[in-house]
């Protein structure tokens, strides 16, 4: 573990402990990260709830934590479950906006500098597979390494380099303009498996 993990990881174990001063240094060190992982989850205007939520569900879960890995990736991993659950509810409800919100957050979104790229990019990861996306954006975008993922993503190291792989296939055919949406195709008529 690097530096910086192993003193992320103390101070959740001191919070376990009862320390509340190291359980702030914990959320403090750790909640831009979560809150960008979950952004690129779920809807952004969605990742602060979210991100109260996985702290609220990794303080309860404190006691338990045993450090078999770093506190960081303890935490994405809660991170991804709550992301999870949180799809799914959604799924099960209905949508509906009013106008002047709608109009407000275009307002808001369409002003930001970086626009174009940001809705390319969001475009582009939203078209992969929810598994092949969580392995790239925890790997290419955050930086975890492929150990570190593969305990995010609860599946083994070789499942998480086959999908990062498999997403980079997918983004290059998507930006190239091949096919239709990555990641979605079928054996070689989609040109990707998996």
């Amino acid at each position: 573990m690097a530096a910086d993990e192993v003193t992320i990881t103390n101070l959740a174990l001191a919070a376990k402990a009862g320390d509340q001063a190291a359980a702030a240094a914990f959320v403090r060190a750790t909640q831009q990260q979560v809150h960008r992982f979950l952004a690129h989850l779920v809807h952004p205007r969605e990742a602060e709830d979210l991100a109260q939520e996985t702290y609220l569900r990794a303080m309860k879960a404190l006691p338990r934590f045993a450090a078999r890995s770093s506190a960081r990736t303890w935490l994405y991993s809660i991170a991804r479950r709550v992301a999870a659950d949180h799809l799914r509810a959604a799924a099960a409800r209905p949508r509906r906006a009013e106008v002047a919100d709608v109009d407000a957050a275009v307002d808001a979104v369409v002003t930001s500098p970086r626009f174009e790229e940001q809705v390319a990019l969001r475009e582009l990861l939203a078209g992969l597979t929810e598994e092949r996306r969580l392995a790239f954006i925890a790997t290419q975008v955050l930086g975890l390494s492929y150990a570190e993922a593969a305990e995010v993503c609860d599946c083994p190291i070789g499942t998480v380099r086959s999908r990062v792989a498999r997403a980079r296939e997918d983004l290059v055919v998507a930006m190239q303009g091949h096919g239709s949406r990555p990641g979605r195709g079928s054996g070689a008529a989609g040109g990707l498996a998996g």
